[in-house]
């Protein structure tokens, strides 16, 4: 019995390794030329340029940068250091408070945008900076939606 096995596995062992390999002769090939479908549409890549925020708003009572502001801020900053130019930046608060006060909290606010760019590495005699208090608004209205939208810094 054991030389049975023995010669069946033989056989099995032999046909596994002539079954899987081939012996045929490859002919050469003509080398194939892709041709375009006429109905595939080539799509270009168009860079678009990168809009940056040009007006920077604040809390209420505060001339504190948010993080928002500080990431569009360092994106000027590169872009003013790269090729110099002269910048305003005007200051503005919503309507509560005194004028004298709101005017102050303008300035302290373009103050702050104006730091931020000089320690960014920005000529601080290219910027000028204006308060306009709350004399300009961008909303009008009484509520916290317009007031929001009031405290800011415009980048010009």
């Amino acid at each position: 019995m054991k030389k049975l096995y023995s010669a069946v596995a033989f056989a099995a062992a032999f046909g596994l390794m002539t079954g899987c390999s081939s012996n045929k002769p490859t002919e050469p090939t003509e080398p194939q030329v892709v041709q375009p479908v006429e109905d595939e549409v080539v799509q270009e890549v168009i860079e678009e340029p990168v809009v940056i925020d040009t007006t920077f708003y604040f809390e209420f009572d505060s001339a504190v940068l948010t993080s928002a502001a500080r990431a569009a801020l360092m994106l000027h900053a590169e872009q003013l250091t790269a090729s110099p130019r002269s910048v305003r930046l005007e200051g503005h608060a919503d309507e509560r408070g005194s004028r004298e006060y709101n005017m102050a909290l303008g300035e302290r606010r373009a103050n702050a945008v104006r730091d931020f760019l000089v320690l960014q590495g920005v000529n601080g005699a290219n910027i000028e900076t204006v308060s306009y208090g709350e004399e300009r608004p961008a909303s009008m209205g009484s509520g916290e939606s317009s007031w929001s939208k009031n405290r800011r810094v415009e980048l010009k």
